[in-house]
């Protein structure tokens, strides 16, 4: 048997419980308290509502011009707010004013003339009539209506026994309100020592009373609540024994419902477990089930990608087959002619030199075509991987459309690379179309620059201004800067521009096929543009040979294209 342990310290005494046993004294001793305070009250204070109340009488019976103070004032705000005014309403309105301030000053001025000879006449320091709600002539509020002491008020102590009165006189027209407001001290100082003493006096009667009984009151309360306290904590300890008792009893049984609880919550855990163990094998199946699926619709996506691009440089290999058969058809007759001028009589050494850079260039022409030609027909995914300095690339592509640049396309074609070699695994044919590709991308941008600034010049109202802008658009030259180096693991090569630039849609758009913002633009006749192949086929390139494109543009801001391959091992 568990041994009895002392018991705790005892429970707060309910509170509720008390009060009503406390209730009637203090009910008892709250009355007597509240009666002495009154009776301290109303004996201490009879004398100013009695002074107050004078002071009102006089201001509301004092006669001056045969009319009282609220008289005056109702027949005031009357005229003012008169519904037929008549031609003399302003003097009328005026005369009404000022007799209100002779009023006034007649209440005030025998109080303050006397003040030495009639102790028991108040000293006015100040009399007005405010109001509230009435307008004057000007639709203003009318202004207060005044009379100032020209005695100083009273300072320190004596400010004490400085009075204000406030009332409000009635008015027959709504919304409208006067207040008179008085500031007076009355002159009666035995009367006031009196009063004070009688305060002192009651005062002191009051502590007699108050102070013993509640100390009587509380001695009560404190017996009270510890006669309470003992007869609470003699029932609760036999309670407090009682129930330790019956704790006791209860603690074996509930020793067995322990131990039979845990016996079953063990058979629960082994249950939940078996079933854990089949979901988790279900959803490992399930999962499984997912990846195969997963698998397959990647597989297919992938067949499904790679049909499409098939197609698509099928479709762009039957058309440029198509254009360079109509190119190649165009050169044969302007090649035999350049055949006869050179086997022609009279032709001077001058002209045969000519006529023989002609027909070079026509050759270069044909075996540039049939180079591009090759590289468009063969799919990127089937690319011919070798190794390829990037340097040398980069170089040769500015040594291969420099001199075009400069003479056609009125632009300067400009590298800089340093001296080694920059080495990257891919195919040479692919690489080199994709960089011609951002040149000609560049080129293309510089002809719209050109147009820009031409167009802003014409639009120019002022000649000598237009005249001015036309001339530095026809000097604006454009630029096309390439550049390669070795940048730690990659290689990067950059493709410059000082052409248009790219809005940011454009920007997000551009490497997708078949977008281009020069489809039907005459500008670009005749140099191959317009079908948004370009740069779809550089996204692709690059793709294929592990790259990353970079583009940095803004409008009239030029563009710069910057491709990182991974250096070759």
């Amino acid at each position: 048997m568990t041994p009895l342990t002392p018991a705790p310290d005892a429970p707060p005494l309910p509170f509720w419980r008390y009060v009503g046993r406390l209730a009637p004294l203090a009910v008892l001793w709250g009355v007597l308290v509240g009666l002495l305070g009154w009776l301290l009250y109303t004996r201490a204070n009879w004398n100013e509502e009695s002074d107050r109340a004078d002071v009102r009488e006089w201001l509301d019976n004092t006669r001056v011009f045969r009319k009282t103070l609220s008289e005056l004032v109702q027949e005031y705000v009357e005229l003012l707010h008169a519904e037929n005014p008549g031609l003399d309403h302003a003097d009328r309105v005026k005369n009404k004013r000022a007799e209100i301030e002779e009023h006034l000053r007649a209440m005030v001025e025998p109080t303050r003339m006397y003040t030495g000879q009639l102790p028991l006449f108040p000293n006015v320091y100040s009399l007005e009539v405010e109001f509230d709600g009435v307008d004057g002539l000007d639709d203003q509020p009318v202004e207060t209506i005044d009379w100032v002491s020209p005695k100083p008020r009273p300072g320190g102590p004596a400010k004490a026994q400085l009075r204000t009165l406030e009332y409000d006189p009635p008015l027959n027209r709504p919304g409208t309100r006067a207040t008179v407001r008085c500031v007076y001290q009355l002159h009666s100082f035995n009367r006031m020592q009196k009063q004070q003493d009688e305060y002192r006096f009651w005062q002191t009667i009051a502590a007699v009373v108050v102070v013993p009984t509640t100390l009587l009151a509380v001695f009560l309360v404190a017996r009270f609540l510890r006669r309470e306290r003992a007869r609470e904590l003699e029932k609760w300890r036999a309670t407090a024994e009682a129930e330790h008792r019956q704790r006791e009893l209860l603690a074996a049984q509930v020793e067995r419902e322990l131990i039979e609880r845990s016996l079953l919550e063990a058979r629960v855990k082994q249950q939940e477990a078996e079933r854990s163990s089949e979901e988790l094998g279900r959803k490992l199946l399930e999962q499984e089930l997912d990846a195969a699926k997963l698998k397959t619709r990647a597989a297919e996506a992938e067949r499904t990608a790679l049909e499409m691009k098939s197609q698509l440089y099928a479709s762009i290999g039957i058309m440029a087959g198509s254009y360079a058969h109509n190119i190649k058809n165009l050169l044969v007759r302007p090649n035999d002619l350049i055949t006869r001028c050179m086997e022609a009589d009279g032709v001077s050494r001058e002209q045969h030199g000519m006529l023989e850079e002609v027909k070079d260039t026509l050759g270069t022409v044909t075996e540039r075509l049939q180079q591009i030609l090759r590289t468009v027909r063969r799919d990127p995914a089937n690319s011919e991987v070798t190794r390829v300095d990037a340097n040398a690339l980069v170089r040769e592509t500015q040594r291969t459309w420099s001199e075009m640049g400069r003479d056609k396309w009125k632009l300067t074609v400009t590298c800089d690379v340093p001296t080694g070699s920059a080495w990257v695994t891919g195919d040479l044919s692919h690489l080199q179309q994709a960089i011609e590709n951002l040149v000609f991308n560049a080129r293309d941008a510089t002809f719209e620059m050109r147009n820009y600034l031409r167009d802003e010049a014409k639009r120019e109202l002022d000649p000598v201004l237009r005249k001015q802008k036309l001339l530095e658009a026809a000097a604006w030259k454009g630029e096309v800067h390439l550049s390669a180096s070795r940048n730690g693991d990659s290689v990067l090569l950059e493709v410059t521009d000082n052409g248009i630039g790219m809005t940011e849609e454009v920007r997000r758009n551009c490497l997708k096929t078949h977008f281009t913002t020069k489809r039907d633009n005459a500008l670009y006749e005749g140099y191959s543009a317009g079908m948004g192949l370009g740069l779809s086929f550089v996204a692709m390139v690059l793709e294929h040979h592990g790259a990353t494109l970079e583009i940095d543009s803004a409008p009239l801001r030029g563009t710069t294209f910057r491709v990182r391959f991974p250096v070759a091992e």
